[in-house]
């Protein structure tokens, strides 16, 4: 649990929606843009451990707890928008973002001159976006049906974010396992917590942002901030050839990779982050804060 206070607050986007966040801690602004299948609350821990430093904001992308619903018309371009507001309403020209969220804090590097410091964590860049937008019809069709744990399998090989391991499990079965998964986080859940049934149908806009700023890194010479790009040994394969396009591409780039760190090091453990640990965090956050204080 977080020692210092959260305090609820909320901007408009540009076309009306309510963009909510939490709140905490001292100092320059910083925001921190969580990725997919988490919440505002899935980055608590870095919070707490950069709140004696900076003044934390963690908005709820949309779909998710403080923040409304997607629009039909959803893009990067909206996800650019909601995070200038946040921004603005901060006096924020700092911003942390992990996976998807990484990926749209690196276009807002790219599309907004107020943001003077980034830092990403396994930013979810990729070269090909076709295979990203394939299995959204099957994911749709899931959960239109009310059948989450399928939709989630669906998008889990879609994603390409399954484990070898698991490819050899028929699909019923871990569709079934799924579901496990799913009621026992439920059990233990408060009435406001924000489920992995709950964000399930948020992961459709994530195909979509992720397949439209695939093949984007030579875009990102244009990112007229500093960069801090951060991965882990045990990351997602998928994403380090990314990284290794992004270094090359961002004139101003500083590269971390964290021996023995997975794609969730950054996250508070629970949820889809099963293997989390304070100590993990503990070593992104310090990186961060030592790269959001140098002058």
């Amino acid at each position: 649990m977080m020692t210092t206070e959260l305090t609820p607050g909320a901007v408009e986007s540009c076309d009306g929606t309510r963009i909510g966040y939490w709140k905490t801690g001292r100092g320059p602004a910083v925001v921190l843009v969580h990725g997919s299948m988490e919440s505002s609350r899935s980055h608590t821990l870095l919070a707490q451990a950069l709140a004696d430093d900076f003044t934390v904001y963690l908005p709820d992308r949309r779909g998710r707890g403080l923040s409304g619903p997607h629009r039909p018309d959803h893009s990067v371009r909206t996800e650019v928008e909601d995070l200038s507001a946040v921004l603005a309403d901060a006096d924020a020209s700092m911003a942390f973002g992990v996976s998807a969220g990484g990926a749209v804090v690196m276009e807002a590097a790219r599309a907004l001159p107020a943001l003077g410091k980034v830092a990403v964590y396994e930013p979810a860049l990729v070269a090909d976006g076709v295979a990203h937008r394939a299995w959204l019809a099957r994911f749709d069709d899931e959960i239109a049906r009310g059948n989450i744990p399928a939709a989630m399998v669906t998008s889990m090989f879609g994603l390409q974010l399954a484990p070898a391991f698991l490819k050899v499990f028929p699909r019923r079965i871990l569709v079934r396992m799924t579901e496990k998964m799913l009621l026992k986080e439920e059990r233990g859940a408060e009435a406001d917590t924000v489920t992995m049934r709950k964000l399930a149908p948020t992961i459709h806009q994530e195909g979509v942002i992720i397949a439209e700023l695939a093949g984007s890194f030579g875009k990102m010479r244009a990112v007229g901030a500093e960069v801090l790009l951060m991965g882990g040994s045990k990351g997602l394969p998928i994403l380090k050839p990314g990284r290794d396009a992004l270094e090359k591409a961002l004139p101003h780039c500083r590269r971390v990779e964290f021996e023995g760190l997975d794609h969730g090091s950054s996250s508070d453990p629970g949820g889809t982050n099963p293997r989390g640990s304070a100590q993990a965090v503990a070593r992104v956050a310090a990186e961060i804060k030592a790269f959001f204080k140098q002058s």
